[in-house]
């Protein structure tokens, strides 16, 4: 089972590795999911994502208060608005627009109706 969990916490990491420069692409469900896997397979690789100075915040925020920062909404929320406009200004059909806006829309509530993570100093 080690070996399961430690393989999809490694795709997990690579999915959300390649959503820093892919804007569709969301990274931190990717990155809370394998912090989730390695907390199961390898201590050593968990503490590493953990404490990782760009993905290890957003994973202790949801952690311990399962919240989300207020920058990562306003971008999260950005990039579903650019998406939807961007799927419109390209004519997709109306059915697709429609299965897109509902699913885009309850993305974007559930992200807003987490709480906003305390602002944290920065050393």
């Amino acid at each position: 089972m080690r070996v399961f969990w430690g393989s999809l916490g490694g795709l997990s990491v690579g999915l959300g590795a390649a959503g820093v420069v892919l804007p569709l692409l969301p990274t931190t469900p990717f990155m809370l999911l394998a912090a989730y896997c390695f907390a199961r397979s390898s201590p050593a690789l968990e503490a590493w994502l953990v404490e990782h100075p760009r993905f290890g915040p957003a994973i202790s925020d949801w952690r311990a208060h399962r919240a989300i920062s207020r920058r990562a909404k306003i971008m999260a929320i950005g990039a579903i608005t650019l998406t939807f406009a961007l799927s419109f200004v390209m004519g997709l059909p109306m059915a697709v627009l429609v299965a897109q806006g509902a699913v885009l829309s309850m993305v974007s509530l559930f992200i807003l109706t987490r709480p906003s993570a305390p602002v944290q100093a920065r050393p």
